[in-house]
């Protein structure tokens, strides 16, 4: 079975236009969605479970959304954080776009939907947040959160949500065998907050 078309680059899905309505801290807002993009009809629930605790939002710095999708959590952010600046990464070049025109849209001058590659090696990050694709399996998934973590500026931490039985316990054992402090920061319908700090210096 080949993966979803939401981690394709450029997903050749036929266009179909949709709108959410999300009530975030900074109150509600519409964002725009199309097919072929992470959970494009719906809210996730995973990601609206991270949105519920994203904890401390840093007032400045570098903010990374990974796995952005049309861009609620990114959006979330740059409203909590208007001095800092949001970096929304996604592999979906149909995601990014979705994510530019709703940042536009409201006025986001601070959000950046981007690749990795836009991202500057000198770029440390001051929080982190991302509901991860699983999806791509362990090593894939591993080698992704490892290469953004270790760009956490120091006593900075990220914040991931998963699901139980997709593996967020197993997850958790592993980041703390890698090296990275990891708490469980709460458990809502089946899905964990994990709170992941950077590793510490050999």
């Amino acid at each position: 079975m080949g993966q979803p078309q939401y981690f394709q680059s450029h997903p050749d899905a036929p266009s179909r236009p949709g709108r959410i309505a999300l009530q975030l801290a900074g109150g509600r807002v519409e964002l725009e969605t199309d097919a072929a993009v992470f959970s494009a009809r719906r809210l996730d629930p995973g990601t609206e479970v991270l949105l519920r605790n994203l904890g401390p939002v840093p007032p400045e710095g570098h903010l990374l959304d990974l796995g952005c999708g049309y861009g609620p959590v990114a959006v979330a952010l740059a409203l909590a954080a208007p001095a800092a600046t949001v970096w929304a990464l996604d592999t979906n070049q149909r995601a990014l776009e979705l994510t530019r025109r709703n940042a536009e849209s409201l006025g986001l001058a601070n959000l950046r939907a981007a690749v990795e590659g836009d991202v500057g090696g000198e770029v440390r990050f001051a929080g982190m947040w991302s509901n991860p694709p699983i999806r791509i399996g362990k090593p894939a998934l591993h080698g992704l959160l490892t290469g953004w973590l270790d760009r956490l500026a120091p006593s900075a931490w990220a914040r991931l949500v998963v699901q139980k039985h997709l593996g967020s316990d197993s997850l958790a054992r592993w980041l703390e065998a890698e090296g990275y402090p990891t708490r469980r920061v709460t458990s809502e319908n089946a899905y964990r907050v994990l709170e992941v700090g950077g590793r510490a210096a050999a």
